[in-house]
């Protein structure tokens, strides 16, 4: 049974709600050719009341216990919180959003709201803006503020996901020399908007039911694939969650190319010995092509049976035909099974560059996560 969910011990206030229940996947081996033009499928698989009287001072400690349990229950009210127990020097990048949201103000006008997170969620900021002050001005502000506010230092990067603010985005950083990183992978910041929209958004005041994302994220047709990120073959593989928490492990002392997730933040509640479906690459190049790759924020990999394709997904709005295979019965048979197996996951699957497809080693190891886009 495969499950996934914010961690409720690293989050301070109410954890994320299940979002996915799934079967242990099948096995699915079946290696093929990554050239477009010369693919080939083989196939696989949670008292009683006491009267007492109380003391002036416990009563109010109660009433400023309940005074606190409210404003954190009030969907009006801004979150500016650091885990005491985090240093706040080593948080060096943020995940940011900042749209519009489903809520009205008294003007009758779309209220617009800044996130900021870091993606072990150790710092989470939130405030609401009226319509008529979007820019990169309030944006630099509002960052400047949030370090001074919360005394941790300003981040060396920042993720966002949304292309349509990428030059508000972008502008205010640079002025304040950080980073600005286009990419989907900001992924405690999506699960958390999820989790806004349900026990925030839906109970402020202003909501407004059936109201669409103003900036709705882009899925735009897919490109033809650089040459320089060919590789020679690839293969449908799958590995044991066991083993892909080893390949994680590694990445922290190892040297080759790739990126993780946070799983433990994550939730993901998969038994070590289901099979975690995945892509891998092999190339006589292959240490070129991981680095190659390693500059694109890799989000996704899908199988499109439709157009008997992979799309591989980079960045905030980039899509690329990464291989081709003949489209027969078997083939269609086999995409869907391995899409199937990513579902089963909770979306988890993996990429990984290799010398040769039956090398048990990698050069590059990337831990993906398919994700619908947010409702705001």
């Amino acid at each position: 049974m495969a499950t996934l969910s914010f961690n409720p011990t690293r989050i301070p206030h109410k954890p994320i709600s299940k979002i996915t229940s799934f079967s242990k996947p099948s096995e699915i081996p079946f290696p093929l050719s990554l050239k477009p033009s010369k693919n080939h499928v083989i196939p696989l698989h949670f008292q009683s009341n006491i009267i007492t009287k109380l003391s002036v001072s416990t009563q109010e400690e109660e009433v400023e216990t309940e005074k606190k349990d409210y404003e954190e229950d009030d969907p009006t009210t801004e979150m500016v919180y650091l885990d005491p127990e985090t240093d706040p020097d080593s948080i060096v990048e943020w995940e940011l959003d900042f749209c519009s949201r489903p809520i009205l103000d008294v003007r009758g006008k779309k209220v617009w709201e800044l996130v900021v997170c870091d993606d072990s969620l150790s710092l989470q900021f939130t405030k609401y803006f009226p319509n008529n002050v979007i820019n990169s001005i309030t944006l630099k502000d509002a960052i400047v503020s949030i370090s001074e506010d919360l005394g941790v230092p300003l981040p060396e990067r920042i993720r966002f996901f949304r292309s349509q603010m990428q030059t508000i985005i972008t502008k205010a950083c640079k002025e304040i020399g950080i980073k600005p990183i286009p990419s989907k992978r900001c992924i405690s910041l999506l699960l958390w908007l999820e989790e806004r929209y349900e026990t925030v958004y839906t109970r402020h005041p202003g909501f407004q039911k059936g109201a669409k994302p103003l900036l709705a994220l882009d899925n735009p047709f897919p490109m033809e694939l650089p040459d320089n990120l060919f590789g020679e073959k690839w293969a449908f593989v799958q590995l044991p969650y066991s083993a892909v928490r080893e390949e994680i492990a590694s990445l922290e002392t190892s040297f080759f190319f790739g990126a993780s997730l946070d799983l433990d933040l994550l939730g993901i509640e998969i038994d070590d010995k289901t099979m975690i479906p995945g892509l891998a690459v092999a190339s006589s190049r292959a240490e070129p092509l991981a680095a190659w790759m390693n500059g694109l924020e890799v989000v996704a990999i899908e199988a499109d049976t439709s157009r008997a394709c992979l799309i591989l997904s980079v960045g905030i709005a980039t899509r690329y035909v990464y291989a081709t295979y003949k489209k027969t019965p078997v083939t269609t048979a086999e995409a869907e099974a391995w899409e199937a197996a990513k579902k089963a996951c909770g979306g988890l699957h993996f990429l990984a560059i290799q010398n040769d497809l039956d090398s048990d080693d990698c050069v590059g190891f990337w831990l993906l996560l398919d994700l619908p886009p947010p409702p705001v």
